[in-house]
Parts: C-alpha cells; structure tokens; sequence
C-alpha cells in the first residue's frame, strides 16, 4: 500500500527540517493530526465523482490547520542555498501528500478509480523509456510515491553529505516529483473529497494544497496549463486574507 512507503534516513530530513523552523513545526502538527484522525474511517463504497465540487463550497474552504501566511514560509532564507531548500521542501511534500493519500487508499480500488483522473483530464503513467500507460489510479500512485521515494533517497540526486555537490538536472527532478505530487493532490479532491470531509482531514488538506501551490509558484517549477485543472480552489485557498477591521474613533 502506498501509505506504507517511508523515506529512510531520518537524521538527514531532520537536518534539512532544521533550517525551516516552520515548516518543520508544521510538518510534525500535520502529521499527528492525520495519524490521529485517519483511525476512524467512513462506512460505505466511495461514491461516483459528481460535476458539483463540494471542495469548494465555503464551509470547506475556509477550514486550515495553521493560521500563518504560507507564502512567507516557502521564501528562500538568506543563507540557505537554493539547491537544499528545494530538496528540503520537496522530501517534505513527498512525505505529507503520501500520508495524505493513505488516509484515503483503502478507497481509491480499480473498481473505483479505474483510471489516474481528476476533473476531466485522466493521467497516463510514463516508465523510464517513455512507454505510456494507461492504469487504475491506485497503480498510478504507487508508481508516483515508489519513483520519488527512489529520487529523493538517492545520494547522487539528493546529496546529504557535506561538500557532495546536486547534480547539474537538479531542478529539473524537482519540477518532476512535484508535477507528479499534484497530479495525486488533484485526484484527492476530485475523487476522494466527501472521505476526507467525513474524516475531518479536509482542513489539513486544504494546508497542504495552498502551502505546495505557493512553493512551486515561487520557484517556477510547474506550467501554469498544468495546474489550470485545480484553478477555482487555488483561487480561493491562496486569496489573501480581507483586511482587519479596524476601529475608527471619532472625537467630538
């Protein structure tokens, strides 16, 4: 099963969380929260995706799990080089959008999600030679979740070591793991949104949606035309917040 994909090597993600004091807080506050609430599950097969989006009714949307400005958040530090940032914020994305998607694997089946979809574009899995392939959405997530387990894992893609240098394609694995990454958020909503609602996961899912939206926003790592399919939410999520009231006195 998906869920049980872990990224080995602890001491290294504790280092590079190190650096990213919030982002670390916050990875350890969302995780509790969906290990603590994914024990309880919805009774009853998945239902059919329907036209409507319930993600974007208001109720849901206004819900977070963090009340700080995210975009503040993904910003490269001053002192931090660029290369290690994205490595950092990318093994972390890896692993809360996988544990987001056990939180839902026992319902996404061959039988109800025949195929990778989300909206009306439907995903095909491309191998190491460019072979396209047409699988369940289960079996599409797998091979997102195994092939950037291996990458992020991999000295010589993610250098841990002092003085090891990332590779000259850096950029272009990290533009990789995250179109893939999306392509599993975006199915999520689409075709598993009423499971997460009736595990009270949505909250920490809506985080997780606007914190990785606004990361790969400010560093240009996917096509706007790629990320068109989820534009209403993103939309609504990466708003900015109305203005405080404030309180005019008027002397008399």
């Amino acid at each position: 099963m998906v869920g049980d994909h872990t990224i080995s090597g602890d001491n290294t993600l504790s280092q590079r969380s190190s650096k990213n004091g919030l982002s670390c807080k916050m990875v350890l506050q969302a995780v509790g929260k969906v290990l603590r609430k994914s024990k309880a599950k919805p009774n009853g097969k998945k239902p059919v995706a329907e036209e409507k989006k319930p993600y974007l009714e208001p109720d849901y949307t206004k819900v977070r799990v963090v009340d700080f400005d995210l975009k503040e958040l993904v910003v490269l530090p001053p002192e931090i080089d660029l290369n290690e940032w994205l490595a950092s914020n990318t093994t972390t994305f890896f692993n809360l959008i996988n544990l987001q998607y056990s939180t839902v694997s026992e319902f996404c089946t061959g039988d109800t999600c025949p195929v990778m979809a989300a909206y009306n574009t439907t995903y095909y899995w491309y191998d190491e030679k460019g072979k396209k392939t047409k699988c369940t959405a289960p079996q599409y997530v797998d091979f997102v979740m195994s092939s950037a387990q291996k990458l992020v894992t991999d000295e010589d893609n993610f250098p841990t070591k002092y003085g090891k240098e990332f590779p000259a394609a850096f950029d272009s694995l990290v533009k990789k793991i995250c179109r893939y990454l999306f392509h599993v958020l975006a199915h999520i909503y689409w075709s598993h949104y009423k499971e997460t609602v009736a595990m009270d996961l949505h909250g920490h899912l809506n985080t997780l949606y606007t914190h990785f939206i606004v990361f790969i926003r400010e560093f240009n790592l996917m096509d706007p035309k790629e990320t068109s399919i989820m534009d209403d939410l993103t939309e609504v999520l990466c708003a900015p917040p109305p203005p405080a009231p404030q309180n005019h006195v008027t002397e008399r």
